[in-house]
C-alpha cells in the first residue's frame, strides 16, 4: 500500500475512533490533516511530508503512541511527528508557558518538519480567525513568535504563513 494512502487511512480511522471533531465546525477532524496536506503538497513535498502531515496530529488528540506510528510508518515518518507532537504538559506551566517551551522545540526541528508546521499554522489560522475573533488576538501572539524562531522550512510556505500571522 501507498504509505502515504496508508497514512490518510490510519489517521481517518484514529480521529474518528475517539469521535473527534473540528472545534468549531463539527465537521470530521480529519479534514484538517487533508487540508495540511494539500497546503504541503503544493509546494513540492516529499512523500514523508505527506504521510507525516496526514499523521500530524495522531499521537496528541488519540490514542495512537509514538511507537506505534514507529511500526506502522518507520523512523522518518514518525521522528516527523514526534517532532510535530507537543512535548509540553499542564504540569509544565500555564499556556504561554507550554506554547513557548514547543515553538523553541520546534525552532531545533528539520526544515522539512518546519514546513509541515507552516502549512498546519495556515490552516488553523483561518479556521481560528473565521470562528473565534476573540481567542485570534492570543493565537497570532503565539504563531508569530513560532515563525520568529522557526524559519528553516520552506520559504514560500514560510511566507504564506507570516502573511496569515500578519495579515
Amino acid at each position: 500500500m501507498d504509505i502515504v494512502y496508508k497514512a490518510r487511512v490510519f489517521a481517518t480511522a484514529a480521529h474518528a475512533a475517539v469521535k473527534q471533531v473540528r472545534k468549531y465546525t463539527g465537521e470530521p477532524y480529519i479534514v484538517h490533516p487533508e487540508e495540511v496536506v494539500r497546503i504541503i503538497a503544493y509546494h513540492s513535498a516529499t512523500l514523508e511530508q505527506l504521510a507525516a502531515s496526514w499523521l500530524h496530529d495522531t499521537v496528541e488528540d488519540t490514542g495512537v503512541t509514538q511507537d506505534l506510528i514507529v511500526y506502522e510508518f518507520g523512523p522518518i515518518i514518525a521522528e516527523y511527528v514526534h517532532w510535530l507532537t507537543d512535548q509540553s504538559t499542564a504540569e509544565d506551566g500555564n499556556r504561554a508557558v507550554r506554547k513557548k517551551m514547543d515553538a523553541d522545540r520546534l525552532a531545533l526541528a528539520p526544515p522539512a518538519v518546519q514546513s509541515i508546521k507552516y502549512a498546519d499554522l495556515i490552516s488553523n489560522t483561518k479556521s481560528i480567525i473565521a470562528h473565534d475573533p476573540g481567542f485570534a488576538k492570543t493565537y497570532l501572539q503565539e504563531k508569530a513568535y513560532l515563525l520568529s524562531v522557526m524559519n528553516k522550512g520552506n520559504p514560500e510556505l514560510y511566507k504564506l504563513a507570516l502573511q496569515n500571522i500578519v495579515g
